[in-house]
């Protein structure tokens, strides 16, 4: 077996035990030809047994060593074929067929150690000492090399980084191994980790002090819809890559992005506080608003709820990302609140309707005019001339026109619903195979709209998020507008988003391809037919 097949087969288990979240156990099983694992999740949380460790048999060139999370040490006289560490020191002081790779260690290289391969340390000091040999290359990135003035590596020596950069890397590992590679972002047992949580709390209070309008809007809304909130959240956290690459390739708006991402941090600081409070009143049964005091007696137990979760493996680290996108979706909640209620909507004025002027009185002559039957009385016509207005307006099975439009958000909910149904059929279809498939992506896409806003006026992102696009006058689209539509969202969308974009500025919130078509997105209610 060679040991680039060791390595892989190594990772491959590694990533799959820790993608599936096993259970804590020690188990040990044979894989290939001697090689073998032993994995320990329970009581390699306290540091009593390593995380990975996988060691093979390779052919009488000697074991190929695999080690995660544990010290691993080669004492004089052993031979190993070469040495993998993760997140651990490693001690040298015997003979190493091949390269010895120590990513986030430290590294100690005895005087009986003969290493005929490469040394390559990452994030981690190196300390060797007089006598030992390494006949490759030496290389250290992120820390520092501590050895005498007669050492020299057989090949190049590259050094990248200090010694203070190793301790603070140092510092850290504990976190990944017993924290982030459990699924748990809280690792009780580390003090630094305390002290972060105290400056997340003070800040928390901070926040809930000055901003207590926003964070307690944040809860209401939470509180309100929580499902959408968190939709909101993941919408703006897709969108926010996007965004940002259009301001930079505008240059103009290249200053802007550093301001929109503060103001991002922002938000979602507020936002999380807000999901905290909403916690609190949960806990403490309190459902109408209520003064700061309350607003913080509510955050403290929401806060300390959240603590407790985050230390739970696996539960931790999902808890971090729901309150996390929750609260982006709540703070932009309480954002777009807050403007509507600074800047309301004016109220159309309604266009005036022009009626007959009243007919003066009749003539009593011998010969009046002759009615003709085919013109309508100028009575009947003034009395009912309000009715038809406003049944015009009103919307009804054949005409939506009376519908409120759909705002920005909803048409973009919709439309991420239709690419992931699409790229679903495309992957059936083997078109996700090769990138020179991707010209047939972009039909389907194109051909699945545009047949769905032929036959039934919306797609099923459209279904989902109660949406109808319907013509200038309210009727629905025939084949031509489809297609005139579809070929325009492609221009809308070449030119990085901007006709989508345009909907958050426009008063009838349409976007390029709508004013193109002749279209509008309405919003209708749940019950409301398809089709």
């Amino acid at each position: 077996m060679k040991s680039v097949n060791v390595r892989t087969r190594a990772a491959a288990l590694c990533g799959a035990l820790l993608v599936a979240g096993a259970a804590p156990a020690v188990a040990q099983q044979h894989l290939d030809r001697g090689l073998t694992a032993t994995i320990s999740l329970s009581r390699a949380a306290l540091g009593q047994e390593p995380l990975i460790e996988i060691q093979s048999d390779n052919d009488g060139w000697g074991r190929s060593v695999l080690r995660i999370g544990q010290k691993y040490e080669l004492k004089q006289g052993e031979t190993v074929h070469e040495v993998v560490s993760v997140f651990g020191p490693a001690s040298i002081d015997g003979n190493v067929r091949g390269d010895i790779t120590v990513v986030l260690g430290t590294v100690t290289i005895g005087p009986n150690a003969i290493i005929e391969g490469s040394l390559v340390a990452i994030g981690g000091n190196v300390t060797v000492q007089s006598g030992a040999a390494v006949r490759s290359d030496l290389i250290v990135v992120g820390g520092g090399l501590d050895a005498p003035p007669t050492f020299a590596p057989g090949r190049q020596h590259v050094a990248i980084g200090a010694t203070a950069i190793a301790d603070r890397l140092a510092d850290a590992i504990p976190w990944i191994t017993e924290g982030l590679l459990l699924g748990r972002p809280l690792v009780p047992r580390l003090p630094w980790v305390w002290m972060a949580v105290l400056i997340t709390l003070v800040v928390s209070l901070l926040f809930a002090l000055f901003f207590a309008n926003g964070v307690r809007t944040s809860a209401d809304a939470i509180a309100a819809k929580p499902f959408t909130t968190f939709l909101i959240g993941l919408l703006m956290l897709l969108l926010t890559g996007p965004v940002t690459i259009v301001l930079v390739a505008s240059v103009v708006g290249i200053l802007v992005v550093p301001f929109a991402l503060c103001a991002l941090v922002i938000a979602w600081i507020i936002g999380k506080v807000g999901v905290a409070v909403r916690l609190g009143d949960i806990m403490s049964g309190q459902t109408e608003t209520v003064s700061r005091l309350v607003t913080l007696r509510s955050l403290l137990l929401g806060f300390a709820a959240v603590m407790l979760m985050y230390m739970v493996p696996v539960l931790g680290l999902l808890t971090w990302a729901v309150v996390g996108v929750t609260g982006l979706g709540a703070a932009t909640l309480a954002f777009t609140s807050a403007y509507r209620r600074e800047n309301p909507a004016r109220p159309k004025t309604p266009k005036p309707v022009s009626t007959p002027p009243a007919p003066g009185p009749l003539d009593a002559g011998p010969d009046p005019e002759p009615f003709s039957p085919g013109f309508p009385q100028a009575p009947a016509l003034r009395g009912n001339s309000a009715a038809s207005a406003v049944a015009t307006a009103m919307p009804s099975a054949t005409n939506l026109l009376g519908f409120p439009k759909a705002s920005f958000l909803e048409r973009a909910a919709a439309f991420l619903l239709d690419s992931i149904f699409v790229l679903i059929v495309c992957a059936a279809l083997g078109l996700m195979d090769h990138d020179e498939n991707a010209g047939g992506v972009i039909l389907v896409m194109l051909a699945y709209h545009v047949g769905f806003w032929a036959w039934k006026s919306t797609t099923f992102g459209g279904i989902v998020c109660q949406l109808r696009v319907i013509r200038l006058d309210g009727t629905a689209l025939r084949p031509v507008d489809a297609i005139v539509r579809g070929i325009a969202g492609i221009f809308s969308l070449a030119v990085f988003g901007l006709g989508c974009l345009w909907i958050v500025r426009d008063e009838e919130r349409q976007s390029w391809h709508d004013k193109i078509a002749g279209t509008y997105v309405v919003s209708v209610p749940r019950n409301w037919p398809i089709g």
